[in-house]
């Protein structure tokens, strides 16, 4: 870990809020959040993965995807996917050090840009930070931050809902994440692979609700046609050596016994 040294404040980033054209609700209910707290963000419009799933199949390997997931790609998890990629393509292509994404049904809570500060105080210590997740299993606490734990974890992390990437991270990873074989948190959860820090900000100052509506899994992840349990066994075998892999990354750089620092955040 670095000497978390103040280097980057909110000037240095630029905010991308990913959302399909058609869904104006959500769109609007973040546009008042954001405005709200001050914000200015660029509107990304998502690709959407029904609109363009012939296209997007030419760059991903399905059967990969069906082996390592253990369910079929879905042209919702299509459209995410390429989404976020082209997002981070148009931060490389911006002068900004670092993003800040967000997708649209972010609910952010009273302290999210002192968390946001946080992070930014202390960037040398993380390549990618999450705000929030939808499973953060077996924390490692890398440093207390203030009220807040900066950690990384040995299980899945996953959830891309709000994140910040530095620059050079997203240079570095962007080619190497085609053609698709995975989600993309799922593919980010190899991090041991690609040779990054991420990392999460707890207590998580925001947390996704799409209302059980989605358009990457459909309402009530009704698209989510899981196999059956033979079928699975590839992803299951890939899911519990990748905690061994994790295990051994963190532990070769340290970071499964820190030495804790401690600096108000």
């Amino acid at each position: 870990m670095g000497g978390f040294g103040v280097t980057l404040s909110r000037a240095d980033i630029g905010i991308w809020l990913i959302n399909l054209p058609r869904d104006t609700e959500r769109r609007q209910r973040m546009e008042s959040q954001l405005s709200a707290m001050g914000l200015s963000w660029r509107l990304f419009p998502a690709i959407d993965g029904r609109a363009n799933e012939a296209d997007l199949r030419l760059r991903a390997d399905a059967e990969a995807y069906a082996r390592n997931m253990g369910s079929p790609l879905l042209p919702g998890k299509l459209g995410v996917y390429a989404s976020h990629l082209a997002v981070w393509q148009d931060f490389l292509d911006s002068p900004c050090k670092v993003a800040l994404i967000l997708e649209d049904d972010v609910v952010f809570h009273d302290d999210f840009l002192t968390a946001v500060e946080t992070a930014l105080a202390h960037d040398d210590a993380w390549d990618l930070v999450r705000f929030n997740c939808i499973r953060a299993k077996m924390p490692v606490t890398q440093a207390q931050l203030g009220r807040y734990r900066l950690n990384a974890y040995v299980g899945p992390f996953t959830g891309n809902a709000t994140y910040l990437i530095h620059r050079d991270v997203a240079a570095r990873l962007l080619p190497r994440l085609w053609p698709q074989t995975r989600a993309l948190d799922h593919e980010l959860n190899r991090f041991f692979l690609h040779d990054f820090r991420q990392l999460g900000l707890e207590p998580w100052s925001s947390h996704p609700d799409d209302g059980g509506v989605s358009t990457i899994t459909g309402t009530g992840f009704s698209d989510v046609k899981k196999f059956k349990w033979y079928r699975r066994l590839p992803h299951y075998r890939l899911k519990t050596g990748n905690y061994f892999r994790r295990f051994w990354w963190l532990l070769r750089r340290g970071m499964l016994m820190p030495r804790l620092q401690s600096k108000k955040g």
